[in-house]
């Protein structure tokens, strides 16, 4: 099949910054949900199953990802969750209805066995506290169990259980989409608010180090958006430290009636900035009005391509099979552009969160004896392992496509990272288009690296092409050859559908 080929120009400035990265832009979410937990990241009755009822090979498919944090236990889920279910002898613990989900929860992956599986897969916890059904004392109760040295009830509790020192967990999530009818002890904004900063207050009197994020707005659709944010930061704004968003996308959009159209959701960028955007001036319009000195960053703790799958009703059994979303190359490409987004928007965006990890809406697909990795966890694993240092503000020059839900789009999406320490330079390229090959010129405006060191290229004629149990490597990241640099320039072919990762090597500062 031949194509037409358009051009596009990318301008590089090693000391033109938008912001240096944080590492917990890559996070994900784990969720009792469906299948992520048991069966998932816990799976005792797996003949693969190490003595702890981990899977070595699905930590090992998450440790290639790299998860800087993890948010957990929700999601929906913490709204009605008791933590105290989850400590103590196994045999002891409480089988309940998890009314979120309509499922049955065991209990017997809890506090502790997360905290293992957090240290195993080397990632910091954020832990969801339930402002559902849950009171400020509770909260304040789990901070003490968690962080505290022995000597009060519940650090002692925690020491009884088998860990005498303090966890240390750093990051609070302040309950989870509270905006919403469906959760469970739902709030308006002035009400969420006001429990908020009480728990909040509750929580950093046990612990004064602990870093707070408050519930923002579940997506841009809902009818009380952006004034949920607007109030929410307002009267918070002092008390907290960062603000979640969370958004899903799908082709064709979710809430639309209009049906598949690829070319607008290879444009999804579109949204992600212009939410980004929004949040961001709530941001600095309540710091404004408040009179504030404390600058809040965006945790955008729940994102990811969801559209297909979207019952969610486990009818009370243990484990469901629900929201097992089937990931293809056109989700690939739009996660791609995602991570771009969260570069691009690194002076605001300071936490991101995938959801979800395993199973459900999720980069690794189980079952008892296999696993695959979907195509979204390629893009994935190529930003969290090479974006580092600074983002980088590109000028970019490429032909527009029209597209019915965002006008006009660039055929090229693009986002760079720069770390002078190192000298280590990463290019991330995406070609939206579905015919048009394209020419990229690189162009260094200051310092050309001394060369490229590494490059991988994931794409392919069909959109719907994806993974599964037979076919795990349909789609994957390959490496490709590296372009020549001819001093401060190179060129290289996209393909139509492609998702491109550049490395380069300047001499270290």
């Amino acid at each position: 099949m031949t194509h037409s080929t358009a051009a596009a120009t990318v301008s590089i400035h090693t000391q033109r910054l938008i912001s240096e990265i944080s590492p917990l832009l890559f996070g994900g979410f784990a969720e009792h949900m469906g299948r992520c937990i048991y069966e998932g990241i816990y799976d005792p009755a797996s003949p693969l199953a190490d003595q702890r009822g981990f899977r070595p090979d699905v930590m090992k498919a998450l440790k290639e990802i790299n998860y800087r944090i993890m948010r957990y236990p929700g999601g929906n889920f913490v709204s009605g969750h008791r933590w105290q279910d989850g400590i103590g002898p196994k045999s002891e613990r409480p089988r309940r209805r998890a009314l979120a989900w309509r499922s049955t929860e065991t209990n017997q992956f809890g506090l502790h066995e997360f905290m293992d599986f957090a240290e195993e897969l080397g990632t910091l916890p954020m832990w969801a506290v339930n402002l559902g059904t849950g009171s400020i004392q509770d909260a304040a109760d789990l901070v003490e169990y968690m962080n505290l040295p022995t000597g009060t009830h519940f650090s002692d509790l925690r020491a009884k259980n088998g860990h005498a020192d303090p966890y240390g967990v750093k990051y609070w999530c302040l309950g989870n989409e509270m905006d919403g009818p469906w959760q469970i002890g739902h709030l308006d904004a002035p009400s969420y608010a006001d429990k908020a900063v009480e728990a909040a207050k509750l929580m950093k009197w046990m612990d004064p180090s602990i870093k707070l994020i408050a519930c923002g707005s579940s997506n841009s659709g809902m009818p009380t958006y952006p004034d949920w944010d607007r109030t929410v930061l307002e009267r918070m704004g002092d008390h907290i430290d960062y603000f979640s968003m969370h958004y899903y996308v799908g082709n064709p959009a979710m809430n639309s009636s209009d049906g598949p159209d690829t070319d607008s959701y290879l444009a999804s960028s579109a949204q992600f900035e212009s939410q980004t955007d929004t949040i961001a001036a709530a941001i600095r319009l309540a710091k404004a009005k408040n009179r504030s000195k404390k600058d809040v960053g965006i945790c955008w703790d729940e994102w990811n391509v969801w559209y297909r799958e979207v019952g969610g009703d486990g009818a009370w059994s243990e484990a469901p099979h629900i929201l097992e979303e089937v990931y293809n190359l056109e989700d690939a490409l739009v996660v791609a552009q995602w991570l771009s987004t969260f570069l691009r928007k690194a002076d605001v965006i300071k936490i991101a969160c995938i959801a979800q990890i395993v199973n459900v809406i999720a980069p690794i697909m189980t079952k008892q004896d296999a696993m695959f990795r979907q195509t979204i966890f390629y893009p994935l694993m190529m930003f969290s392992n090479h974006a580092s240092g600074d983002s980088l503000d590109l000028l970019v020059k490429a032909p527009i496509h029209d597209t019915r839900l965002y006008g006009g789009a660039a055929q090229l999406d693009a986002s760079a990272s720069f770390d002078a320490a190192s000298g280590k330079g990463a290019l991330f390229l995406v070609n939206r288009s579905q015919t048009e090959s394209l020419t990229v010129t690189l162009k260094w405006e200051d310092l050309a690296p001394q060369g490229f060191t590494q490059g991988w290229q994931m794409g392919g004629h069909d959109p719907k092409a994806h993974n599964s149990f037979e076919s795990p490597d349909a789609v994957t990241a390959h490496e490709i050859a590296l372009p020549t640099l001819d001093g401060k320039v190179a060129t290289l072919v996209l393909p139509p559908l492609s998702f491109t990762t550049l490395l380069s090597s300047h001499a270290p500062a």
